[in-house]
């Protein structure tokens, strides 16, 4: 019984593999359309994908053109190639502005597009395109079922750039070590805060100027020195009363200690 039902199933993948080369080296385009077809629906993406393609040309202009678009376009979505599935659903909603589809091609290119955003660590030019092919659709059609998915994939596109920015931030802070330019990190951090008002990094940010603030006025020349420290004092109470119960606050308690003992020279002199 078993042997039966292999035989079966070889027989059935011989047949689909010849009829889809006979299709491949045919020169009708009606049978390449339809093998294509049928391998579509049959979920062999790629296999019809490469039919797809050798008759587009031949098509185009022709009644068939706009579902064969689209099937071209899904089948390179249903086989992860992000790049061309995008691509070709742009494409798609470009020549078939009417068409019943475009709203679900719209949104599939845009989410195409989102699949090739990076990890934030890399250049995020991919992300801000995918942005702007969510807001564009998001703009085109308020009230489409895909809305939800769109707003969800725009937020975490959004905080990937987040993500990104607060790294570079935060990275002026350790390179300062090195440099000894504590204002490059605080004015580093003053320009992420004002591009993201609202971003859940904002402790860390604070605790790091508060941080760069007190290197640059420990490190400072006495001239400049004490008016730098009551800036960083100013920075810590800041802080504080922002985040009482922050994780940061311990470290920060040792260094307002140091400040205060400075000042408190200072105050001993004159």
């Amino acid at each position: 019984m078993k042997s039966f039902i292999y035989i079966i199933i070889t027989c059935t993948l011989l047949s689909s593999c010849s009829e889809y080369q006979k299709a491949l080296k045919s020169v009708d385009t009606g049978t390449k359309y339809k093998v294509g077809e049928k391998l579509y629906n049959e979920g062999k993406y790629g296999k019809a994908n490469k039919l797809f393609e050798a008759i587009l040309p031949v098509y185009r202009g022709k009644p068939q053109a706009e579902k064969l678009s689209y099937l071209n376009a899904k089948s390179y979505y249903e086989e992860k190639d992000w790049y061309l599935a995008s691509y070709h659903f742009e494409r798609f909603v470009d020549a078939y502005p009417n068409s019943e589809k475009v709203e679900e091609a719209a949104f599939l290119s845009a989410k195409s597009a989102y699949m090739l955003s990076p990890v934030y660590s890399k250049d995020q030019q991919e992300t801000r395109e995918a942005i702007e092919k969510f807001q564009a659709f998001i703009n085109l059609y308020p009230e489409s079922t895909y809305l939800a998915e769109a707003n969800a994939l725009v937020k975490e596109l959004d905080f990937k750039l987040e993500t990104k920015a607060f790294s570079i931030a935060k990275q002026f802070n350790t390179i300062a070590g090195y440099t000894r330019d504590f204002q490059a990190p605080m004015k580093a951090i003053d320009n992420f805060i004002f591009d993201f008002p609202g971003t859940s990094y904002r402790e860390e940010a604070l605790f790091i100027k508060f941080d760069s603030a007190y290197q640059l006025a420990i490190n400072s020349v006495y001239s400049k020195k004490e008016a730098r420290l009551k800036d960083a004092r100013d920075y810590y109470y800041n802080f504080k009363r922002s985040y009482a119960d922050s994780k940061f606050l311990e470290q920060a308690e040792e260094m307002i200690k140091d400040i205060e003992q400075e000042l408190e020279n200072y105050s001993t002199k004159s």
